[in-house]
């Protein structure tokens, strides 16, 4: 947004100049229940490396009343503007400044969310400072690398609770005065602030270490939280990550608060960290569900010391914070002794790695270590390529070294850098120490380049069945239109898996596995000379690298058959990985992936992979299908649906699944009326519990068919009047088929900026909806006129979810490429903006192709 830009040469000049000693920092809250703005008084003491110097510091507030250098008042009127204080005249060493400001409450999750629950009334606060929103709550030296001692004073009204990365003092009066912290980055301050609700335990360690650990949420939640579960998986996270890490964890408590419209899945604030609380469930979910949980709680906890205690210098390392945060947190859930989901690297091949291919193959793909030249760069960074193609290529890199040999590399990486900031070369100069591997050549071709390899098996056999030449061949396709680049062939450390068919089981089981390195166009596998072919030979057995995979003829066609009769899930979920990939390639028919789903879906035990198909189905036949044959694979689909929810064992994860993915596309008449007989309990199916959640996937269903009208929406608000049924509420209300509905949805997000982020988020979401095209295509025309003001007056996280959200991608056509292609030449976007309306655009390019290739 203007004036609160800074680029990466700024940071660089005043990081050169400045070494910032300490925080103190006082804030009023005592006014948080009416909201509006709130006093925030802080006082800086930094040492500069020269005398006369002139530098800045970073507040968003509307209005500076006082501004302080070593003792002189500044000009506030000269110095306050574009979200900065000039600081001139600096003396060398020494300097204090202190600044007292109004700042805002938000409801964007930006800077100190305000949040009133309707269940009880009170307002809840936290704060969201990644990536520059510490600058909106107290004067901040706002970037990485310039870390200090931060000590908050914090008035709030009495009764209620005042966290942040410190442990919670005993307040006086209604003042609470927290001890100073470690050094640490801005943006992993934190405060929460309200009447939370709270359980406490403690990690007990090795030595006699002790951790207060405490979890958080609001009352009207309390009843589902299970706090156990959630201690539980901390502990095991604590036990792994502290004997791989061999460092202490460096806080002096643990706390985790599940908090309201929350805009991520959790942030790493130090010893505080913020959660959304959708993961307190009120209904059931299925144990994928559980284990996405786990797995945000896991990467929160690993950020305590890759991201906190060890910091990056600057933005274009992110992806190393959070690819290192994945990669620790999925191999705890696989590895950890009496770990519940070992299976996590099936949900990783599945979920992750999907995203990841799908972001290296838009137009805006970039090198996983990003050219992030400011701010802005980063905001609309946190992508695929930075957490999952990025901890793809770390757990390549585990392959290729060795996990012992990375694991000491990343302690000796701990113990040079702890409390500090590092660049990349830091950490790879680290496991070149302890592995004896070169790794400037590996680093240069995976972390310096952008796309994707393809990866193919090269088989001969003689009329025995003996395998006479095997080969892996190795492609580097075209980076899309537009992308920055050449294409790169890469070293990949690899496994090819045997598999055949057991006779006595009906299982495919492996029978052999080979490992080995493939660099450059083909190599040779001379270790499976004279075997005889299996039946399905799967190159990336183990999801070792990252890569597209193809099958052989032969191995594709039995796999077509037999998809579901993999024993393990692993292969299984590659197999529908590329399967899925050959679809949005357009080199497998929308039609023929329904048939493959259909044929396998029935067999599949994994419930996240279930899950994961029925998304990718649904998306498949509403993009990537012929127009004229959608309707019928929609219909298809549906009843099929229907069928495997009746068959379903009574109250399992897949009845639920299924009655979900039912409700997502239920459109005949009989359909439709089940949904509606289903919510008024005129009819049921044994086992289903048709809960709070599972009543408004019905519910969002019907109102979007044109079933449920207004009153029938308050009507179900009237049953649930929390804030989640509040967000239901609204997406329901935009989901109805009429004009008036759309007109009005509408004009809430992007005529007015009122509503809160995560109402914006469900009206959004309830607008778009895939069978009302036709009524959705005026607003093509209404988005390129509406955008670029948006954009430039919103702030970052309320921008980009209209320039994303509502984007006209399902107007599928050459006329909607056209249309964006001359908003782009005539708009002047901002690069951000630019970016985030080019990757829209190559989803419809995408659209076409399938669709062509399914005609």
């Amino acid at each position: 947004m203007p004036g609160t830009n800074l680029t990466r040469e700024e940071a660089q000049q005043r990081a050169k100049l400045l070494t910032v000693d300490s925080y103190e920092i006082e804030l009023d809250l005592s006014g948080a229940q009416e909201g509006g703005t709130y006093r925030s008084v802080t006082t800086v003491r930094f040492d500069s490396a020269e005398a006369g110097a002139e530098t800045f510091i970073d507040l968003v507030a509307p209005a500076v009343h006082e501004a302080v250098l070593n003792g002189h008042s500044l000009d506030v009127a000269a110095v306050f503007r574009d979200s900065r204080i000039a600081l001139k005249h600096l003396e060398a060493g020494p300097n204090e400044l202190k600044v007292v400001a109004d700042c805002d409450y938000t409801n964007t999750g930006e800077g100190l969310h305000r949040f009133v629950d309707p269940v009880d009334q009170q307002a809840y606060l936290y704060t969201q400072f990644e990536v520059p929103d510490a600058r909106r709550v107290f004067a901040s030296f706002e970037q990485p690398d310039l870390k200090a001692t931060f000590q908050f004073t914090v008035k709030a009204p009495s009764g209620w609770t005042v966290i942040s990365n410190s442990p919670t003092p005993e307040p006086s009066g209604d003042v609470w005065v927290f001890e100073p912290t470690p050094r640490m980055s801005t943006y992993i301050t934190a405060l929460i602030v309200g009447p939370y609700h709270s359980v406490h335990s403690s990690y007990e360690g090795p030595g006699g270490q002790s951790v207060p650990l405490g979890i958080y949420c609001r009352p009207s939640l309390a009843e589902f939280l299970d706090s156990d579960a959630i201690f539980e998986v901390t502990r095991q996270g604590f036990d792994w990550f502290q004997e791989k890490f061999d460092y202490a964890y460096p806080f002096a408590k643990y706390d985790q608060l599940f908090v309201p419209e929350f805009n991520a899945g959790a942030m790493e604030n130090a010893g505080a960290v913020t959660i959304r609380d959708q993961y307190v469930f009120r209904s059931k979910v299925t144990d994928a569900a559980y284990e996405t949980r786990a797995e945000t709680i896991l990467h929160e906890l690993a950020h305590m010391w890759f991201g906190d205690l060890v910091t990056m210098e600057w933005w274009n390392d992110l992806w190393l914070n959070e690819s290192f945060a994945t990669y620790t947190s999925i191999a705890c859930q696989a590895y950890a002794e009496n770990s519940r989901w070992p299976h996590s690297w099936t949900t990783f091949a599945n979920s992750m790695k999907t995203w990841a291919y799908r972001q290296d193959q838009l137009p805006s793909t970039h090198p996983i270590m990003a050219d992030i030249r400011d701010l802005d760069d980063v905001l609309v960074n946190f992508d695929g390529i930075t957490y999952a193609k990025g901890a793809s290529v770390l757990k390549q890199l585990v392959a290729y070294v060795g996990m012992d040999e990375f694991f000491r590399g990343v302690q000796a990486y701990f113990k040079a850098h702890a409390f500090g900031n590092t660049r990349l070369s830091d950490l790879l100069g680290a496991l070149e120490e302890t592995s004896g591997r070169d790794l400037k050549t590996w680093s240069k071709k995976w972390l310096e380049t952008a796309g994707i390899n393809v990866l193919r098996p090269v088989v001969d056999v003689d009329t025995t069945g003996k395998i006479t030449s095997f080969a892996v061949k190795q492609e580097a396709p075209a980076l899309p239109a537009g992308a920055k680049g050449e294409p790169t062939l890469r070293p990949h450390r690899i496994a090819i898996g045997l598999y055949d068919l057991d006779e006595a089981s009906g299982k495919l089981l492996r029978t052999d596995r080979v490992e080995l390195d493939v660099d450059g166009e083909l190599t040779a596998v001379d270790a499976l000379l004279g075997r005889e072919r299996p039946a399905v030979i799967l190159l990336n057995d183990d999801d070792l690298s990252y890569a597209k995979v193809r099958m052989d003829a032969e191995s594709l066609a039995f796999v077509t058959e037999h998809i579901g009769d993999f024993e393990a899930s692993l292969p299984r979920a590659l197999s529908w990985a590329s399967a899925w990939d050959m679809t949005r390639d357009a080199e497998l028919p929308t039609r023929e992936y329904l048939s493959l789903v259909l044929s396998g879906i029935g067999k599949e035990s994994d419930i996240g992979v279930v899950q994961s198909l029925h998304r990718q189905v649904k998306l498949a036949l509403e993009l990537y299908a012929a127009p004229s044959g959608r309707d019928e694979a929609l219909t298809r689909w549906t009843e099929a649906t229907l069928s495997h929810l009746r068959a379903a064992e009574p109250g399992s994860d897949h009845q639920l699944a299924w009655a979900r993915a039912f409700a997502a596309t239920a459109r005949t008449e009989e359909q439709l009326t089940l949904l509606e007989e289903l919510v008024s309990a005129k009819q049921s199916i044994n086992g289903l519990a048709v809960d709070t959640e599972l009543r408004w996937a019905f519910v969002h269903r019907l109102a979007a068919t044109g079933r449920l009208d207004e009153a029938g929406i308050t009507a179900e608000l009237d049953r649930d009047k929390t804030a989640a049924g509040e967000r239901h509420a609204a997406a329901a209300r935009a989901a109805r088929p009429t004009p008036e509905a759309k007109a009005e949805a509408w004009a809430s997000v992007v005529d007015s900026d009122k509503l809160p982020n995560a109402i914006q988020e469900s009206v959004i979401s309830g607008f778009v909806q895939t069978d009302q095209r036709e009524l959705l295509a005026p607003y093509t025309e209404k988005f390129f006129a509406a955008v670029k003001g948006a954009w430039d007056s919103r702030s970052h996280e309320m921008a980009q979810q209209i320039a994303v959200g509502l984007y006209p991608s399902l107007q599928i056509s050459q006329a909607t490429l056209d249309t964006t292609d001359a908003w782009l030449s005539s708009a002047s976007p901002s690069p951000a903006l630019r970016r985030l309306i080019t990757e829209s655009r190559a989803g419809v390019e995408r659209a076409l192709r399938a669709q062509a290739a399914d005609a």
